[in-house]
């Protein structure tokens, strides 16, 4: 995916300290170290916030975030140069950000981090992190101890992976990202349909084929050497808001690296805030963001929930003259009949016996299932073709928008 180019300013950076405890950045640039109390009241959208990402976290007001994604350092613990069959170095993760003296002291960092991100986000907002083998099982581990409750485990199958250039081990061809709401009990953010009708209306699955950042995506220095190990492609970030947040939410992230998450905010009309410890990576970042192009029409972003929609009774249908008392239902292969009773209701009959009840009750019981979505199980014919009922709850829910 390329970068779209405009004439846009670039964001503010706003340098902070480093937290002690991790290696301090070395900077000619003096400022105060960030302090929780005082919290300020405006947050600093749009910004990077230069420094640890501890110590820019606890300096933001709590309850303020809608959503959270986060690419710690993976604590990879190489121990020498990896090389190649033909013994060419391997541009491996060997930065001294990646580097910790013990599990325990990775551990105590990750507790840090996560703690803050959780009292920066609001009720119902949510996180997402992703790692390798090396770290998020420790990640998981602590974000639960932390009253995070796990959504989903996202694998993150990559399309072009390195090689296992050693031979020792399987090659390393996925990431793994933890989706978790702030608690169990947050009405998180979720665009179910929206991923379903851009997958061929097929449900989104939790295994995502997506290839490296690689092409003009790829930041790349003068000797056309990548800026970042690990930059992180924009359709993996895209797929992630577009399923978790809305148009105008905060998106936070506390290891922004060279931008991506900006970037990709920026151009779905999200909010952001980054904290990024390397100046390097913060001067590429602003500028990367400077030339990302917003979603022109607003309108293109809304994002239809049909649980947000207005309730239509499966009898409306026939009040409406849609359906008729009598006409025979199917499922979308012809193996189940139903008859419409004019109640509203149907009646089956399978080798079980017959059934009477609503949509969902009698296509459950001709499955032999305990639940089913009736809307979308029993079709209608019409000129020889099948068709979802759940079409004809469309055109009525249209009608009473107009008279809306």
């Amino acid at each position: 995916m390329g970068i779209l180019r405009t004439g846009t300013t670039s964001a503010a950076v706003r340098i902070q300290v480093s937290r002690t405890g991790r290696p301090a950045l070395q900077s000619p640039i003096k400022a105060p170290r960030l302090k929780p109390a005082g919290l300020p009241t405006e947050l600093p959208l749009d910004q990077i916030l230069l420094g640890d990402c501890v110590a820019a976290l606890e300096a933001l007001p709590p309850a303020s975030v809608d959503l959270v994604f986060a690419d710690p350092p993976y604590n990879l613990q190489l121990g020498g140069d990896l090389r190649r069959p033909d013994d060419s170095l391997v541009d491996a993760v060997d930065d001294d950000w990646d580097k910790f003296s013990s599990f325990a002291e990775y551990d105590a960092f990750t507790r840090a981090w996560l703690a803050e991100c959780r009292r920066v986000l609001k009720p119902d907002g949510a996180l997402w992190v992703i790692g390798s083998y090396h770290n998020i099982f420790r990640v998981g581990t602590i974000l639960q101890d932390l009253g995070f409750w796990v959504l989903n485990d996202i694998v993150w199958r990559k399309a072009n992976p390195m090689p296992n250039f050693r031979g020792r081990r399987f090659t390393n061809a996925h990431e793994t990202l933890i989706w978790a709401a702030r608690g169990e009990a947050s009405k998180y953010t979720f665009h179910y349909e929206a991923l379903k009708g851009g997958n061929d209306d097929l449900q989104m699955r939790s295994d995502w084929y997506l290839p490296l950042c690689t092409g003009e995506e790829r930041l790349k220095d003068e000797g056309g050497a990548k800026v970042h190990p690990t930059q992180k492609p924009e359709a993996l970030l895209a797929r992630v808001m577009l399923s978790a947040s809305n148009p105008g939410d905060v998106i936070l992230d506390p290891f922004f690296g060279t931008g991506t998450t900006g970037a990709v905010a920026k151009r779905l009309r999200r909010r952001w805030i980054g904290i990024e410890r390397e100046h390097e990576y913060a001067r590429l970042a602003n500028e990367r963001i400077a030339q990302v192009e917003e979603v022109a029409e607003p309108e293109l972003l809304e994002v239809t929930n049909k649980r947000a929609q207005p309730r239509v009774p499966f009898g409306n249908l026939i009040e409406r003259g849609f359906l008729k008392p009598g006409t025979m239902l199917f499922d979308n292969r012809r193996r189940h009949i139903a008859k419409v009773r004019a109640d509203g209701t149907l009646v089956a009959q399978n080798h079980l016996g017959e059934h009477k009840g609503s949509i969902h009750q009698v296509g459950a019981a001709m499955q032999g299932l305990p639940a089913c979505n009736g809307w979308t199980f029993w079709h209608v014919e019409e000129k020889g073709a099948l068709k979802p009922i759940d079409d004809l709850r469309s055109i009525v829910r249209a009608g009473m928008g107009k008279l809306g």
